[in-house]
């Protein structure tokens, strides 16, 4: 269990909402994880389950149907689910796609999905990725054309998070393909369009349980008022969500190094090698001190950013730096706890094996390790 009772970024109501989380999770997600990942998709009853709950949205304004909490309610679940072990995409829901439509959507918009959104009975995505654009969103082809009161979709997404879930897609796509990034456009299209395919759930070294997509996109058809706030803003508004985004990556990662490191202390101080537990040998003890001193160094980082972030006061190079910062120390402290449990760390049966698997993705998505120096020396 994390421990939180040193925490500066979060209240009593904070406090009193992770506990109902942990017992939400402990009855309605730690039980089944293990059929998700070998399943490689968890059940769509969860996200009613957490909508119900409340663990949806924390965001949504109460007169769009949520409970107009502040960003510390999802830091809240964000920690608790990648302590848990758990790679649910969830977080992607609360975090980036409601953001999207609480800033940018109109009231239309927000009245018939934020309320859906809020209670689980809509799960949703957003299709940035293409097979030949990454983290150069500019260089993205799917194309929505205007024809009359229409927009017609063309192109395909891969590694689309919640693909084979998500009921509604907030799709990045070119309206213009002359205009560069003032081309760019979001498109919100729903799963049951004509012409709307959802590809294979993808094979992924970690984040067994999450679903991971491939769509296509032939001769969409959807409504111009489908478009999410100003045609051609897309690409700006994609880069002013970014830091709640990457932020969102950070307070995960912390929580899955504190978990790794957590699992690598129970299992030194339980197993025996040369007459004496693992713990006891230096090098061991060494190491979970370098460990322990990062983290803690860590807990008060993501505390001030998740800070400055509710006062409205966290940067883009804030946030970058946050983002390369905790999933660097996230890897270090896998890799470290998973070589301490020596060849069981390789076994599957081991929960280090998982949080090793799941760690390495995270200098990717969301921008990689790379693109977060380069965001970070644009500062300097």
């Amino acid at each position: 269990m994390l421990d939180t009772s040193r925490r500066t970024a979060f209240t009593d109501e904070h406090q009193l909402f992770r506990d109902q989380v942990r017992r939400f999770f402990e009855r309605e997600l730690i039980p089944h994880l293990t059929r998700w990942e070998e399943e490689g998709i968890i059940d769509r009853d969860f996200w009613t389950k957490a909508g119900a709950a409340g663990l949806l949205c924390p965001t949504v304004p109460e007169d769009h149907g949520g409970p107009g909490l502040d960003f510390g309610f999802n830091a809240v679940i964000d920690e608790e689910l990648a302590y848990a072990g758990s790679t649910a995409g969830i977080t992607l829901h609360s975090d980036i796609v409601a953001d999207y439509l609480v800033a940018y959507g109109s009231e239309e918009q927000k009245a018939h999905w934020l309320p859906r959104m809020v209670s689980g009975e809509t799960a949703t995505a957003i299709a940035m990725t293409e097979p030949g654009a990454g983290s150069d969103l500019q260089g993205i082809r799917t194309s929505a054309r205007r024809d009359g009161n229409h927009y017609v979709i063309n192109g395909s997404k891969t590694y689309i998070t919640n693909g084979q879930h998500s009921d509604l897609t907030i799709v990045v796509a070119k309206t213009d393909p002359d205009a560069g990034a003032r081309g760019v456009s979001l498109i919100l299209v729903e799963a049951d369009r004509e012409g709307y395919a959802r590809g294979r759930n993808l094979d992924k070294i970690g984040f067994h349980s999450q679903d991971t997509s491939e769509l296509f996109f032939e001769d969409v058809r959807v409504p111009i008022t489908n478009c999410l706030g100003q045609e051609g803003m897309g690409f700006a508004y994609l880069m002013n969500q970014l830091p709640q985004e990457r932020l969102s990556i950070a307070c995960s990662a912390q929580a899955a190094a504190q978990r790794a490191f957590d699992e690598a202390v129970k299992f030194t101080k339980d197993r025996k090698a040369f007459g004496k537990t693992v713990f006891e040998f230096q090098n061991t003890k060494f190491t979970l001190a370098d460990l322990a001193a990062k983290l803690q160094v860590g807990w008060a980082h993501l505390d001030w950013a998740i800070g400055r972030h509710i006062a409205g006061e966290l940067t883009a190079a804030e946030a970058s730096a946050a983002k390369l910062w905790h999933t660097e120390l996230q890897w270090e402290a896998c890799d470290a706890s998973l070589q301490l449990h020596g060849g069981a760390g390789y076994m599957n049966e081991y929960l280090i094996a998982r949080l090793w698997r799941d760690a390495r993705v995270t200098r990717i998505f969301g921008g990689t390790s790379e693109i977060m120096k380069e965001v970070v020396s644009r500062s300097i």
